[in-house]
């Protein structure tokens, strides 16, 4: 699974950005309720590491399984 993850820019709401994924040109959003389809493109958004993701995920309370469950538009 060729998944990419970017983290946007820190907002008032959220004050260390949120974690988006692109698999297969589809951007994703992680939500509460899991992956979220988004429209439009991540402009100010910073690519990060599988690693950073995972650190990510930890510090903000996410389980890091989640990064392997970005949905694929095919499924």
């Amino acid at each position: 699974m060729d998944v990419r993850y970017l983290r946007t820019e820190p907002t008032m709401a959220f004050p260390r950005g949120r974690l988006l994924a692109v698999q297969a040109g589809r951007l994703h959003v992680l939500a509460p309720d899991g992956w979220d389809v988004i429209g439009g493109r991540a402009e100010r958004a910073h690519p990060v590491s599988r690693e950073d993701a995972e650190d990510w995920c930890e510090r903000e309370g996410w389980d890091p399984a989640l990064l392997d469950a970005v949905p694929h538009p095919e499924h």
